[in-house]
């Protein structure tokens, strides 16, 4: 059985329902899983015309309603917009919306109606616009499925990257490295490539300061306070995991094959090296979700300037889908 995907809409006034829209235009995506779409079905039709697609739409109240064929886009319609919003500006209501599109994903996840969700982009200014003051999606899923133990991971053909913090500032992300998040973020790393087919993962931490310390060169010896120790209590476990490494050289042997992942300590530390290698492939993944729910994302933002030229490009969506459906519970 193909797992059921739901594709929240994302900000309508971005790029976010042509992607969808492009995407869902593959009959690869039907081969791999069964997605439809939670948003606004007004936006999806004007993104139809703008991209020349002629696919039917099905309006759904239920995922059991669901068609899940090639050529038809299934659409739960939450009808939350006008439908002469602007494209490409930023917008409160579209911020509260794509809230609420994710929120019912989320919802259909915990009640078991729907194994992954894949996420067009949001605006994080839209969103707090909208009432809703959370630093992106995967802030929203954990406080809404009830996770405290969670991390963001950037995934592309040659490169899988897990983070130890985030969306806070590089001092604050500093500071908030303990070895106890570290042993949890390894962890994360080890069980969910384990789930998804790799036989014990070979698993690289990064190091905080240049040349990862140096040997208390650089630094105050954040190395051996708030990695080593995680690292050596993860070894003991037998999950095939080293470093610090030096963040210079260590992204280039993983794309070489060295290793399966990386374990970055901070937001830049991780998304460089999988940006530079192209945004058109990259998936962002919430990794640790309660009840095993799968979350992926398109690696890429709403780009207004682009919005409704038939510009956009669908591949990290397409990637995205693929993600989730390798990734979902079987």
């Amino acid at each position: 059985m193909k797992p059921i995907i739901g594709i929240s809409m994302g900000d309508a006034t971005g790029i976010g329902p042509e992607i969808i829209v492009k995407a869902l235009q593959h009959k690869e995506v039907y081969e791999q899983g069964n997605p439809f779409v939670i948003g606004d079905l007004s936006m999806l039709r004007r993104a139809a015309e703008v991209v020349g697609s002629d696919l039917e739409f099905h309006t759904v109240e239920t995922v059991e309603s669901c068609r899940f064929e090639h050529g038809v886009i299934d659409v739960m319609d939450l009808r939350l917009l006008p439908e002469d919003l602007e494209q490409g500006v930023v917008s409160k209501e579209a911020g509260n919306a794509a809230f609420h599109y994710l929120s019912k994903a989320i919802e259909l996840g915990k009640e078991g109606q729907l194994a992954a969700i894949c996420t067009a982009p949001l605006n994080k200014e839209a969103l707090h616009l909208g009432g809703h003051s959370y630093p992106g999606h995967t802030e929203i899923l954990a406080e809404l499925t009830g996770t405290k133990d969670y991390s963001m991971m950037l995934s592309s053909p040659k490169l899988r990257v897990i983070h130890l913090t985030t969306h806070i500032g590089l001092l604050d992300a500093i500071s908030a490295i303990n070895p106890d998040r570290t042993y949890t973020v390894i962890k994360l790393a080890y069980e969910t490539l384990t789930k998804a087919g790799y036989d014990n993962p070979r698993i690289a931490v990064c190091g905080i300061n240049p040349h990862a310390g140096e040997n208390g060169l650089f630094g105050n010896g954040e190395e051996e306070e708030k990695l080593t120790p995680a690292i050596a209590k993860a070894q003991q476990e037998g999950i095939d995991v080293s470093g610090p490494h030096p963040a210079d050289t260590l992204f280039f042997r993983a794309v070489r094959g060295d290793f399966d992942i990386v374990v970055a300590c901070y937001h830049d530390q991780g998304h460089v090296p999988i940006k530079v290698l192209g945004l058109e492939e990259g998936v962002n993944i919430t990794v640790g979700l309660k009840g095993g729910l799968v979350r992926t994302s398109v690696d890429h933002g709403t780009a207004f300037d682009i919005a409704g030229k038939n510009i956009a490009d669908e591949r990290s969506m397409l990637a995205a889908l693929k993600a989730a459906a390798d990734l979902a519970p079987k």
